[in-house]
Parts: C-alpha cells; sequence; structure tokens
C-alpha cells in the first residue's frame, strides 16, 4: 500500500509490496523467471541480491518475504555488528521451538560485513535456522567470504532501462496522492533519465524535487530545462554512483601522485563523508603504490595491502584512521612508475610477438627426449658462478640486449643501476 505521508520521501512511498506492483527485474521474477518459480514452490534458498544501487534489492526481499509469509528481520551492515546478528538468531531459534516458519533475515551491504561477522552466519543458514538474504552492489565473489558464498544462491538484478523508469515515473504521478493532487505533465524524459543513471530511487527522489521547487501552479509541465535547473542547484557534491564518483577518486589518486598530503586527505575525506565503500578507496591505494610509487618506496606497498586488510576487518568509523596514515605516506614517499610503464612495454612485445619460443637452455627436461634435443642444456646454475651471477641471454635470441625497465631516478633504484650496469653492461645499454 502506498503512503501518504508526504513527510516520507516520494521514493520510500512509492515502495512496493507485491510482486504486481514491483518495476523491472522480469528475468527472475516474471512469469518465467527463477525467483518466481521458487515463490510458487512456497521454498526459498538463502540468496545474494547483487545489483547496481536502486534497482530494488531490499524491496524485493521484503516482498519474498510477504510472499512466503514469514517473519523478516532487517540489518544493515553499517550500522550492525556480530551482536545483533546473534541476537536475531537466537530470536529465530526459540521461535522454531513453537512451529514458527524460519524467519527470513535481509542484510544491506553485506559486503560490509567483515569475515568474523560473516563468519557469524554460517551456522545458522546452514541449519536453516534463518534464511539469509544479503544484499550488494559489490561482486560477492571477492566481498563474501567463500564458505557463506557456497551456501547461497546468487540472483544477479539488472540496471532499470529506460521504459521502465518512465513507467514507474507515470505510474508515481497518478499513484502518489501528493502528486495526484497536481496536474503533472511529464513533457521531456531525458534529464530525469541521465540524473537517475537506471536508480529508482533517485529518480523519484529528482521528480519530487522537481516538483516541489514548481508548486507555485497547480499545473506542472516537466521539461529536460526544468530538471537541469532543479538538480544542478541541489546536486550533492558527491555522488558514490555519478560522475562525482569518479572525479574525487581521480583527484585523491592524482594528489598521492603529485606528493600533495593535504589534497589527498581532503578527498579522503569527502569520499568517506559519502559513505563511499572503504574497501574501493583502499584498491585504489593499493594500485597506486605499485603504479606511482613502484620500487621507489616497496614498503609503500606493503603498507597499502595492510591498510586493505585493517579496513576490512574493522570497517567505519575507526577504518578512516588507517586509512588516513596510508594516504599521507603515499602522498609522502618517493615517486616511480618504472615497474608500471616495464610491464606494459613487455605486454606491447608479446602482443607483436606471442609465439616466440623459450629458448633451449631456459628449458625444463625432466625427460630423456628433452634432454636429447638439448633441453636446458646450455643452462648455467647462477650460484655456482662469483657474485651469485652468470652472464647468458635469458631472453629470446631476437630480444637479445632488448630494455624493458630502466631504473628510476631514486636512492633505491639508483642502486638497482648500480647492480645492472656492473653485471650487465655488455649485453644491455642502461641510461647513465
Amino acid at each position: 500500500m502506498i503512503s501518504t505521508d508526504i513527510k516520507i520521501p516520494l521514493a520510500e512511498r512509492m515502495r512496493p509490496d507485491s510482486l504486481e506492483s514491483y518495476f523491472g527485474q522480469e528475468h527472475l521474477i516474471g512469469k518465467s523467471g527463477l525467483l518466481y518459480k521458487i515463490i510458487k514452490s512456497n521454498q526459498i534458498p538463502s540468496m545474494i541480491l547483487w545489483g547496481p544501487p536502486g534497482v530494488g534489492k531490499t524491496t524485493l526481499a521484503f516482498i519474498l518475504s510477504k510472499e512466503l509469509d514469514r517473519p523478516f528481520y532487517s540489518l544493515s551492515a553499517i550500522n550492525s555488528g556480530v551482536k545483533e546478528v546473534r541476537e536475531i538468531i537466537k530470536r529465530a531459534e526459540q521461535q522454531h521451538l513453537f512451529s514458527a516458519p524460519h524467519p527470513i533475515l535481509f542484510i544491506d551491504e553485506i559486503h560490509r560485513f567483515s569475515k568474523s561477522q560473516q563468519d557469524a552466519l554460517l551456522g545458522a543458514v546452514e541449519k536453516g535456522v534463518v534464511t539469509l538474504i544479503g544484499a550488494t552492489t559489490e561482486n560477492p565473489s571477492f566481498e563474501v567470504i567463500p564458505a557463506l558464498i557456497s551456501r547461497m544462491q546468487v540472483y544477479v538484478l539488472h540496471q532499470l532501462g529506460v521504459d521502465e523508469l518512465k513507467s514507474l515515473i507515470d505510474y508515481a504521478i497518478i499513484n502518489d496522492a501528493y502528486l495526484a493532487s497536481y496536474k503533472i505533465k511529464v513533457k521531456e524524459y531525458e534529464a530525469l533519465m541521465k540524473y537517475s543513471n537506471g536508480d529508482a530511487r533517485k529518480m523519484l527522489n529528482c521528480l519530487e524535487l522537481v516538483v516541489n521547487k514548481n508548486l507555485e501552479t497547480k499545473k506542472i509541465t516537466i521539461t529536460n530545462a526544468m530538471v537541469e535547473d532543479t538538480i544542478q542547484q541541489n546536486m550533492v557534491l558527491y555522488d558514490k554512483t555519478g560522475e562525482q564518483h569518479y572525479n574525487v577518486i581521480s583527484a585523491f589518486i592524482k594528489s598521492i601522485r603529485g606528493s600533495d598530503p593535504n589534497a589527498a586527505l581532503y578527498y579522503l575525506a569527502k569520499m568517506i563523508a559519502a559513505g563511499e565503500d572503504p574497501l574501493f578507496i583502499c584498491r585504489r591505494m593499493i594500485i597506486s603504490a605499485s603504479e606511482d610509487i613502484g620500487l621507489a618506496n616497496p614498503n609503500a606497498l606493503l603498507l597499502a595491502n595492510q591498510c586493505f586488510q585493517a579496513v576490512h576487518q574493522i570497517g567505519y568509523p575507526e577504518a578512516r584512521i588507517p586509512m588516513s596514515q596510508a594516504a599521507i605516506y603515499l602522498a609522502c614517499s618517493p615517486k616511480s612508475n618504472t615497474a608500471y610503464t616495464a610491464i606494459d612495454t613487455a605486454l606491447a612485445e608479446v602482443q607483436k610477438n606471442p609465439n616466440e619460443p623459450v629458448p633451449l637452455q631456459l628449458r625444463n627436461a625432466p625427460t630423456k627426449l628433452m634432454k636429447e634435443l638439448n633441453y636446458g642444456k646450455e643452462y648455467q646454475y647462477a650460484h655456482n658462478h662469483k657474485d651469485n651471477f652468470v652472464d647468458m641471454n635469458y631472453m629470446p635470441e631476437y630480444l637479445d640486449g632488448t630494455v624493458f625497465y630502466e631504473p628510476g631516478n631514486n636512492k633505491t633504484e639508483l642502486t638497482f643501476r648500480e647492480s645492472l650496469v656492473k653485471f650487465w653492461s655488455k649485453r644491455y645499454k642502461y641510461k647513465k
């Protein structure tokens, strides 16, 4: 039933409570859809609903519980922990003693649960004490522990299409009591589509914003220009799923690359305040540690990885502290992109000549035939020579003397250059 309380945002007022009023995801809930068949069988497995924001993951979980007449518990991974999970499991066990149906436990943003939090769910899911439905915008293969995901089905929800979003707008205008009190006509849909980016919740909130800004008349004709004017005046400075998401993370990484810790901290704070996934930020720092700092300070990669592990274990709000530590360390580290450019140069060579054979002296010779074919015949074991080095060609013949890695101008790599020139000056021409 649609709420008539206008203090509740339009997206919430329009939240469907039945399959008939649910928009999209026909591949799952259409007459031939997997979840439709599951509902009709009156059975439901534990599952993960994976899809972008605003496609109906939470709503679908609630509808499933209603269709199957199951008790419904809901937790948010941002605000809940092991204690809350165990309380619900205990309650479910007690209810089961009185032959009540197994409840559905819905966990929004399950990818934000740490390993220990996910571990707390295992026993209850395996024994069927609860039917777990997790919602995530992240790939569950990476964010949900294997032991838990093996006990669950994964269903992919798709971004809503233009026709579905248009139908939802028209439905809201007719069926929402507040909107229906005005004569609203949508002349142009394109701007609403652009700002929603397939997110039904965002689109409905945009629609409500436009209507509220133009209440001077009972007759409202919505155009692209009207939407653009309204949204630009009210646009949030950071949008996790839109252009600003990419602009801010880009500015963050470029500030690290540019050795400006203050700018890096500003963009980090901007993302944290907007509720950005902390593991997304950490993954970008790991990449930067190799791409921008690399061999100039190999410890940067270690610290970035440790930051990822720490954040994965503790989550917000404490996660901001190791993230700040890592961002400052990376920004203040000496910079080198030699590892990045070296592998790309090598990959380009492999693309040009993908089938170049390994030189005979480097091949493994586990059989008599291979030895007779001179596999490994001229190979010399480096540890049997002075300084653990022997001057021999490890490259395919046509690449003999080709330099992919050129050491950078920093303390660590200057040491590398010294060693390389000492051992390889006859074969490789390094810059001086």
